[in-house]
């Protein structure tokens, strides 16, 4: 079996097929998946999914891009988001410096009060970090402690930053750009992760693999990068879906 530990099938991207897209997840062999929310909206309506859908989760967050708008309000709604039964993680949340949508002060308070609610929940959170990687760690540390229950999401940092997340206890995922062919610093980087360590995620509608590049990813095609950790790895398909299944679980309480 395998698990997509993140997707966004709440996009208006799957608004037309959204359960034929589930289904052909089921066929080719995703177990599981975790709908995660970007806005209070996608939340919302991730949650709404989840509940509909047996094997499919919810996390519940707020992008940093959206930082500089959240009310008060919003984040009440929020915290009640929590609470629901298919909600098994915070996020995604974290700290976005290469597009700089909300300013970094809006970002890192939006930051720290969710991880304060993901702390006081024992929830996991879901981190979206690009290119803020001395914030994300400083934050993390200071709200959390040394260790920190949760997953640097499609991962894109350099081998300091990976060993300092490893060193965290962060659960590390990689999207299906681990197979472009202009790739390679990732595939090393990913080839320093141990298996019990790495998780699986498609991101989708986002970076679809080198296949079907272009076009609209979807949860189907985790089968693709597990394909690839196993090429880069030296291990067997069945060991990669295994290892990830495994960690997904117990990362989440699946």
């Amino acid at each position: 079996m395998l698990i997509d530990t993140h997707c966004h099938l709440d996009f208006k991207d799957f608004a037309s097929d959204r359960q034929e897209v589930i289904k052909r997840s089921r066929a080719e062999g995703v177990g599981l998946m975790i709908n995660v929310g970007s806005s209070l909206e996608g939340t919302l309506s991730s949650i709404e999914i989840a509940e509909k859908n047996e094997f499919i989760y919810a996390a519940a967050g707020i992008h940093p891009h959206d930082a500089d708008n959240v009310s008060e309000a919003d984040l009440e709604v929020l915290k009640k988001c929590f609470e629901r039964e298919k909600v098994v993680a915070v996020g995604e949340i974290g700290l976005d410096y290469y597009r700089n949508i909300s300013s970094k002060d809006g970002q890192k308070r939006l930051f720290t009060k969710l991880l304060d609610e993901a702390k006081a929940r024992d929830l996991p959170v879901i981190i979206h970090n690009r290119d803020a990687h001395q914030d994300t760690l400083a934050i993390l540390k200071d709200v959390m402690g040394g260790t920190v229950k949760g997953v640097m999401h499609c991962f894109s940092g350099d081998r300091a930053f990976l060993e300092n997340c490893l060193g965290m206890g962060l659960f590390v995922s990689f999207t299906c750009n681990l197979t472009f062919k202009n790739a390679d610093r990732l595939r090393e980087i990913a080839g320093l992760v141990p298996i019990e360590m790495l998780l699986l995620e498609t991101d989708a509608p986002f970076l679809a693999p080198q296949v079907f590049r272009g076009r609209r990813n979807e949860p189907s095609y985790v089968r693709y990068l597990a394909e690839e950790i196993a090429r880069i790895k030296g291990l067997s398909f069945d060991q990669v879906a295994d290892g990830t299944t495994n960690n997904a679980k117990k990362l989440f309480g699946l």
